[in-house]
């Protein structure tokens, strides 16, 4: 274990810790799997209440601004209180948003609950990512960083391909999917509950809630670094979860959910397994192969739109997810070492705060320019844009190795 609270850890918890480890990494499962569940649920949205496309993305885009609100309020927050009492509110929210998901009646329903359903995960965010370094084998001290990506890129890939099954299969398509995930996030509650605490209360609680966005000095030439690529691989994510079920019907010519499912989840389930194959390597090898792939696979999907290429658009967004979920881990790996026991919560809600900026605000741009300018030329900029920051990215990880090499 690489944190300074031995004594936390003999606490007389309930659950063991090599159980409350692999828990944590559930609930953020969860937390994402509810974040992509009403990606396929969009077209019925449009649908219903005539929704445009830029309309869609900024109720998708509220989701990542609630996160970088409450990242930005109360990210370091369990470095002072603890991590337990951060999760269990925000698992209380995380209820409270499904019911309104649940319930919705028109676009300012959805916007509510997306916003209070950002809240949610953001305030849990930097918890789960500090508590899973907590409570990680001694033995296997990039475990945590590891179970951080592979649990967020599953999580989106099972609710997006959950919630594009129940849509085009279940009855009650528009709440089903919130029902079942509230029941799952109550029970969570009742588990957190049962959970060791690994974060030692001290002073400061109250000025942590200061909006501030900072790294410490020893993080930031690592977090520079890292930065073009978090800024692409969150970018792409953004667009696919929001205008992606919309791209994919015009590419493939089908009009199915279960198919903008299928699309989010091989994008997001690929990130898992880059996430998986890489993590042996040195931070900087997935960082390198991630950018790779990440390029290369989005010039392959944008290949694919050009031409009407349905395999050229499959195998690019395959390639592109490879590239995603070896970035993210690459991400983490490389800002969460240098950090301090007590400064870990607040460094990885900086590094999810500025993937959440990036998750929403080229999104919104793209769903307004696709009014003017069309979804395919729309798709085929933003592509480019995507291509060039993981370019970036690779150059600038290479520059900071050969600075830091002895």
């Amino acid at each position: 274990m690489t944190d300074s609270l031995p004594a936390l850890r003999h606490k007389h918890p309930l659950l063991p810790h090599t159980v409350a480890f692999w828990l944590l990494g559930g609930i953020q499962l969860l937390l994402l799997a509810a974040a992509s569940a009403p990606s396929p649920l969009y077209p019925v949205y449009q649908a219903r209440w005539g929704f445009s496309a830029a309309a869609v993305t900024v109720v998708f885009a509220l989701y990542a601004i609630a996160l970088l609100l409450a990242l930005t309020v109360v990210g370091a927050l369990s470095d002072h209180i603890g991590r337990r009492p951060v999760l269990a509110v925000s698992l209380l929210l995380e209820v409270g948003a499904m019911a309104l998901f649940a319930t919705a009646a028109g676009a300012g329903s959805l916007m509510l609950a997306r916003t209070l359903q950002g809240l949610a995960t953001g305030a849990a965010t930097g918890a789960i990512s500090a508590g899973l370094v907590d409570l990680q084998p001694e033995h296997r001290p990039h475990l945590g960083t590891l179970i951080n990506s592979v649990s967020s890129c599953l999580g989106l890939a099972s609710g997006a391909l959950g919630a594009g099954l129940l849509v085009q299969y279940a009855p009650a398509p528009t709440t089903l999917v919130y029902i079942l995930l509230g029941a799952v996030f109550a029970a969570a509650l009742a588990v957190v509950a049962l959970m060791p605490e690994t974060a030692a209360r001290r002073p400061g609680a109250l000025t942590s809630l200061r909006p501030r966005m900072s790294v410490p000095h020893q993080v930031k030439p690592h977090f520079m670094a890292v930065l073009p690529g978090l800024v692409a691989l969150w970018a792409l994510n953004g667009f696919t979860l929001s205008l992606g079920p919309s791209l994919s019907a015009k590419v493939l010519h089908v009009h199915n959910h279960v198919i903008a499912g299928v699309v989010i989840a091989l994008l997001t389930g690929m990130g898992a397994i880059g996430s998986l194959v890489l993590h042996p390597r040195k931070p900087r090898g997935a960082m390198t192969i991630g950018s790779l792939a990440l390029a290369t696979g989005t010039a392959l999907t944008l290949i694919g739109v050009l031409a009407g290429v349905p395999a050229a658009y499959l195998l690019g967004t395959a390639i592109a997810g490879f590239g995603w979920g070896a970035a993210l881990l690459g991400s983490f790996r490389t800002v969460g070492p240098p950090a301090a026991a007590e400064e870990r919560a607040a460094v990885f809600a900086a590094l999810y705060a500025v993937g959440y900026l990036a998750f929403s605000l080229p999104a919104v741009a793209a769903g307004v320019l696709s009014s003017r300018f069309g979804l395919q030329r729309t798709a085929d900029g933003y592509a480019a844009v995507v291509i060039l920051l993981s370019l970036t990215a690779l150059a600038l990880t290479t520059r900071q190795h050969r600075r830091t090499e002895p």
